[in-house]
């Protein structure tokens, strides 16, 4: 046999709540795709880093073609040949897509060289992006896609992709997934870390299971269903979904000829978008990133009061021109697609996280009853099943799938009115997408109103009621959810349904 290209043995790291790696042991071939899976919190994510140089392990060694390393920062792992795409974004705001691109190559390149560089990988790689944009201007769907370039222009022997398709569409993942086999043809090896089962079958050819930071097994993952699958990731299958028939109350949410100039030069301008969300209906909306998403949400949240104040109503009040505090007075809850930085701030513990949204536990004179909010932190904790170090772990210290556990259980458990949430289970594991999913339906059946806005069609199509396509800042008519299909809202996904009527 050849040497392996990347040799973990018995790697260890301890946090001061947890043992997030108990002497893992990983073997990744050249050209191979090998697959990380486990459920959120089993130290998948540590595991990457230790790799990539930018966490120390505790114990254990690491060979890198058969030499023995020791990988001290993420520049070192760069001068190996070892690129990463995390899952949490590592871009500055204020710079540009090229600049961003700049730091993490060899400085010998002129900026303009970069420049052309990536517009040549995008073009190849059908990941359009724009070199000259600010990435504060970009949605999350396109920061992925600005991350995936700046790793594949260092022509990597290894390349690790945390849920790189968390955010794209299927017509996005076919052609990264074409992409990923020509690497692999090339020799390149690649560690693949998704909670999308039927993708790991699709892609990888070697799989490696974590649960609670030890390996508890390997297979061929070509060789497994996706019910096999669950059953070593989590112990056990995700429950079925319960989807009843609706039953329609009142108009909760609606926007009326919506029409906002964008904000931003790279932004989208919203053209006279109209949808109406009942009480005990769930309405999806569905589109490719930077279609007008965020503009939409911006305008729903509160977060953009420009819009004339009728352009939106929440319960048959004018709401147009209020800011979010007005809004959620009126019982509109809202689940941002950035988890870090808008749905929680990294350093303040959960318990004070409940206060961007939250306000029962503040008494007279706005004293904060602290014993109230660390319970009311706790139930939630343990109602999603949120694996943190207490009520007072900081936000940053959970990893992704279970900060967003904690911020979409925080506005389920609110019991809003109308709940608008932006990629729902963006990042989660099978288990904890199912749960998310069946908390959606629950609070649905129980009277709220739900907007999701996802690019995950298969989730959509799970929740929805109805759905529209947002392509371009226009809103498609809405779709009755069994007249629905991957190809018909592929189409509209161009904007293609100008003659169509709305069927619900």
């Amino acid at each position: 046999m050849t040497r392996a290209r990347l040799q973990l043995t018995d790697i260890s790291k301890r946090y001061p709540a947890v043992l997030a790696n108990d002497r893992v042991a990983l073997t990744v071939q050249a050209g191979q795709i090998h697959a990380v899976l486990g459920e959120n919190g089993a130290g998948k994510s540590t595991l990457m880093k230790i790799i990539y140089g930018s966490v120390k392990p505790d114990e254990g060694q690491v060979l890198w073609n058969g030499q023995a390393v020791s990988v001290r920062n993420p520049q070192e792992a760069r001068a190996l040949g070892i690129s990463m795409v995390f899952q949490h974004f590592s871009l500055f705001d204020t710079l540009t897509v090229a600049e961003n691109v700049w730091l993490g190559l060899d400085r010998h390149l002129s900026l303009a060289e970069v420049t052309q560089r990536i517009e040549a990988k995008a073009q190849a790689y059908g990941l359009d992006i724009d070199p000259s944009r600010p990435v504060h201007t970009l949605s999350v769907g396109e920061m992925q896609r600005v991350e995936i370039i700046r790793a594949l222009l260092t022509d990597p022997q290894l390349l690790i992709l945390d849920e790189p398709t968390s955010v794209l569409t299927p017509q996005a993942v076919d052609k990264l997934f074409a992409v990923l086999r020509t690497l692999a043809d090339q020799g390149c090896s690649i560690l693949y870390i998704s909670h999308k089962l039927h993708e790991i079958r699709a892609l990888c050819t070697a799989c490696t299971v974590l649960r609670a930071g030890r390996v508890t097994g390997t297979c061929d993952p070509r060789e497994e269903s996706n019910a096999s699958l669950s059953r070593l990731m989590i112990g056990a299958e995700p429950p079925q979904l319960q989807h009843r028939e609706a039953v329609l109350g009142d108009t909760v949410l609606r926007v009326q000829d919506l029409t906002l100039r964008r904000e931003s030069p790279f932004g989208v301008d919203l053209e006279g978008l109209s949808l109406e969300v009942r009480a005990g209906e769930v309405v999806g909306i569905a589109g490719v990133s930077g279609n007008g998403q965020r503009e939409l949400l911006y305008a729903l949240s509160g977060e953009d009061t420009r819009a004339d104040p009728a352009m939106v109503q929440v319960g048959g009040q004018s709401v147009g021109h209020l800011g979010p505090g007005h809004r959620r007075a009126l019982g509109l809850h809202f689940v941002p697609e950035e988890r870090l930085g808008r749905g929680a701030v990294p350093p303040l513990g959960l318990a004070h996280n409940l206060m961007l949204t939250r306000r029962e536990a503040v008494g007279r004179g706005g004293w904060i009853r602290m014993g109230a909010l660390r319970q009311q932190a706790r139930d939630i904790i343990e109602r999603f099943n949120v694996r943190a170090g207490g009520p007072d772990a900081p936000a940053r210290s959970l990893s992704g799938g279970n900060l967003q556990k904690f911020i979409v259980g925080r506005e389920i458990d609110a019991r809003p009115r109308l709940l608008v949430v932006s990629q729902p289970t963006w990042g989660v594991d099978v288990g904890a997408a199912a749960q998310i999913r069946a908390e959606i339906l629950a609070l649905r059946d129980a009277g709220c109103a739900v907007l999701v806005v996802s690019e995950e069609l298969d989730e959509l199509f799970e929740l929805s009621d109805r759905l529209h396509v947002i392509a371009k800042g226009r809103l498609s008519p809405s779709l009755a959810r069994a007249q629905a299909s991957v190809e018909r809202i592929g189409e509209w996904m161009s904007g293609l349904w100008e003659d169509v009527r709305a069927a619900a």
